[in-house]
């Protein structure tokens, strides 16, 4: 079975997150120490040997997370302080977070001498077992962390830019023919071009580009007659009362679960998504991208 990795998720720029910027550094350091703490304290995860302690079972947890919050807070201080302004993708962080897995799994190696009462703290096993635990525990925690920021983030009501990735349908033109209410008014309409349509009273607003060329015209007819002559064209969504939306021209997606701001390339105009469409809206996407894998992975 073949197994599809989404590249262009992975090395779309986006901007340099919040949380590794010195001015929130402090604060993700303590949650780290606090969590690993509270974890090592109740569950114990790798096992517990008393007879070789050096020091109380409590002093030895808090070692083990102030070590990977002082880390934390160190390495991405030192990486902002050169990488400030530079591009940042999502397999960029995945970098820094293994490179900065193994530093903790060294260091937790190094600090054996002082917790434990062992012959062989220093042995090759015992390096690596303290990097494979690092790698493990690391790689959940981040994971957690992300989750919990995401639902931090949308109970607050702060937007917050969603790892959307746009949808491609390269095609020949595809023209169709738009009837309104009085047959005058009626008029053609290449739907590759469409970006979205706002309802301006009894008339809309088209926005479309070509050859990186935006344009806004104003046609007499209904939101809701247009979105009926569309119907036949799933990449097209009623995304708010208002709004109609192309979903193959949306370049980035904003928001929380209040509801969504779609933006595209060429202008600075951008389409709500209402709370009420979300899980519509993420169901279409959703739909369309699995035709589009499925058209280049027949």
């Amino acid at each position: 079975m073949e197994v599809y990795i989404n590249r262009h998720h992975l090395l779309k720029e986006i901007d340099y997150p919040a949380r590794y910027k010195p001015r929130h550094l402090f604060r993700t350091a303590a949650i780290i120490f606090g969590m690993l703490l509270l974890f090592l304290l109740v569950f114990e995860p790798f096992g517990v040997y008393t007879p070789e302690h050096k020091m109380n079972y409590f002093f030895i947890c808090a070692l083990h997370a102030l070590s990977p919050a002082l880390i934390v807070y160190i390495y991405f201080q030192t990486l902002y302080h050169f990488s400030a302004g530079k591009s940042w993708t999502l397999l960029t962080e995945y970098r820094h977070i293994l490179i900065m897995l193994l530093i903790i799994g060294v260091a937790s190696f190094l600090m054996r001498d002082l917790i434990y009462q062992n012959a062989l703290n220093w042995s090759i096993h015992y390096f690596l077992v303290e990097i494979r635990n690092c790698l493990v525990s690391g790689i959940f925690f981040y994971f957690i962390l992300r989750l919990a920021g995401f639902y931090y983030e949308s109970k607050k009501g702060d937007p917050f830019v969603l790892q959307f990735t746009p949808l491609k349908a390269g095609g020949t033109a595809s023209r169709i023919f738009i009837r309104t209410q009085v047959k005058q008014d009626d008029f053609s309409l290449d739907i590759n071009h469409l970006l979205f349509a706002k309802a301006d009273g009894n008339y809309i607003q088209l926005t479309t580009i070509d050859n990186e060329q935006v344009n806004t015209e104003l046609k007499r007819i209904s939101l809701t007659r247009f979105e009926s002559q569309l119907s036949a064209y799933p990449q097209f969504f009623r995304c708010h009362r208002t709004s109609l939306v192309n979903i193959l021209h949306i370049e980035k997606v904003s928001g929380n679960s209040q509801g969504y701001l779609l933006a595209f390339n060429n202008t600075e105009s951008t389409v709500p998504v209402s709370r009420a469409q979300l899980q519509n809206f993420n169901s279409r996407c959703e739909e369309l991208r699995t035709k589009l894998v499925a058209r280049h992975n027949p």
